[in-house]
């Protein structure tokens, strides 16, 4: 890495990698209704895929540093405990309990008691070694009590992204936690012991609540899973379509974007959000939600990043030694610094489709899936019309191994202006991670990208014949 500061900051975010644990399948569950003394392990079921709803539970507090007037977070309650853990698994522990009180209290130490807090959700992401991702969903707020206190945060950790169910679940937490943590447990434990819900479907749980009596909580996933970890909602308030355009044209060239923003549930949908706009592509470098204060150093680094920064700490990041960077003030609704191309990336005629299809029907939205459909559709379709003839460029050897023929893949867009930014595309680690899960596939993926391509093929077969007829 370039520079000690950089080196920090990389070390300070590999101390926080892991690798995913599955546990063994279920055998036996039994509806708990008081949580017992002490909380014995249940094994983690299997699920399709090793699916499972989550791996954790946790509440962090605040706890006043010894002689000093600072706070640190602490874990002050965790579900379910682990035991009998082998050397390895118990140390990858350590340092993801280690490191989750700092990304639920990303905002620094310096904290007072109060009276009134009003509660963020947001989250966080580890990424582990391999590339894969744990996700921290968070609830920050005032614990139930009298007079001057300190904000805690539950804390669900998972496997999966589907940020509108785990919402629902921490609501369900939140209400338990004004009666007892003891009501919390027998509901987490139910939750643990179920089935992660195919896309459409629902789970429902039985719980029950002392004066309440026994409720019936259903959690359904949306039907289309590809947008189920997003809400385009908070990105809308605070962009226009020719910003987010920008921005996403920015992350499809893998460049550096910062987000700033006062509320932690507004950064970290936000840059979910943009993240979001790249599907079927990933982005694989560093991609923190929100930073801690300790991890600021990361606008710094050389490589590319999207991370959120509460907007306390918007000088410190202007003062940082930056280059090609992309800094978005949600607040205002406005660029602090930019490259200058950012208009000039994507080919005018696309950009154009784009624009006009996110300012259609805008007011016949209801629905958050209505929303999240509406603006991630027209980016579904740019990458449709520039890439989405990759399947008939990869050829195969007789075992089934896939070559993708990248020099024809780019001379079979007529378009000049899309072949322009194709050949940059492709040099992208984005389109090289995808291009290398088609190689090992012998055959497409039946998802949603390549129902768009389908439709996409037979539109213009259609169009072929009137064309004709009309000349």
């Amino acid at each position: 890495m370039e520079g000690q500061v950089v080196g920090r900051a990389f070390r300070l975010l590999r101390h926080r990698l892991l690798r995913p644990r599955a546990g063994p399948p279920q055998d036996n569950s039994k509806e708990a209704l008081k949580e017992p003394e002490k909380p014995q392990e249940h094994p983690l079921p299997n699920f399709a895929g090793g699916q499972h709803f989550f791996e954790y539970l946790l509440v962090v507090s605040l706890k006043k540093k010894r002689s000093e007037d600072d706070y640190e977070p602490i874990i002050t309650y965790q579900f379910p405990k682990r035991e009998n853990l082998l050397r390895g698994q118990q140390e990858e522990e350590e340092r993801l309990l280690k490191a989750i009180p700092l990304f639920c209290f990303p905002d620094g130490n310096e904290w007072a008691s109060l009276t009134e807090y009003p509660r963020e959700t947001f989250s966080f992401v580890l990424t582990n070694v391999d590339g894969s991702r744990k996700i921290g969903y968070c609830r920050r707020l005032l614990p139930a009590g009298p007079g001057p206190r300190l904000p805690q945060v539950y804390c669900i950790i998972s496997c999966i992204g589907c940020f509108g169910l785990f919402s629902k679940i921490l609501d369900e937490v939140e209400k338990r936690h004004q009666i007892s943590m003891a009501v919390i447990y027998p509901f987490m434990q139910g939750l643990r012991e179920a089935a992660f819900p195919a896309p459409g479907k629902t789970v429902t749980l039985k719980s029950f609540i002392p004066d309440s009596g026994t409720e019936f909580i259903s959690l359904t996933r949306p039907l289309d899973s590809h947008l189920e970890h997003v809400d385009f909602s908070s990105l809308l308030h605070c962009l226009s379509f020719e910003q987010i355009l920008q921005i996403f044209a920015s992350a499809v060239l893998e460049r550096k974007i910062i987000f700033l923003a006062e509320g932690l549930s507004t950064l970290s949908q936000c840059i979910h959000a943009a993240a979001a706009l790249l599907y079927p592509f990933s982005w694989a470098h560093t991609y923190i939600p929100v930073v801690p204060e300790s991890l600021l150093a990361t606008v710094c680094c050389p490589t590319p990043f999207m991370v959120g920064v509460q907007m306390r700490f918007q000088q410190e990041v202007m003062d940082s030694p930056m280059e090609e960077v992309l800094l978005v003030n949600l607040c205002k609704g406005t660029f602090l610094m930019s490259v200058g191309d950012e208009k000039d990336i994507l080919p005018p005629k696309l950009q154009d489709d784009i624009l006009d299809s996110l300012g259609q029907g805008t007011d016949e939205l209801k629905t958050a899936e209505q929303i999240n459909e509406h603006v991630s559709g027209p980016f579904v379709q740019f990458f449709v019309k520039t890439v989405g003839h990759y399947a008939s460029y990869i050829k195969r050897e007789a075992n089934g191994q896939g070559h993708f023929q990248e020099r024809s893949f780019c001379k079979a867009l007529t378009s000049k202006t899309k072949r322009r930014f194709v050949k940059k595309f492709v040099k992208t680690q984005l389109f090289s991670l995808f291009i290398q899960e088609a190689e090992k596939s012998k055959n497409p993926p039946a998802g949603y990208f390549q129902q768009k391509i389908l439709e996409y093929e037979e539109q213009k077969k259609q169009k072929k014949p009137r064309e004709k007829t009309v000349k």
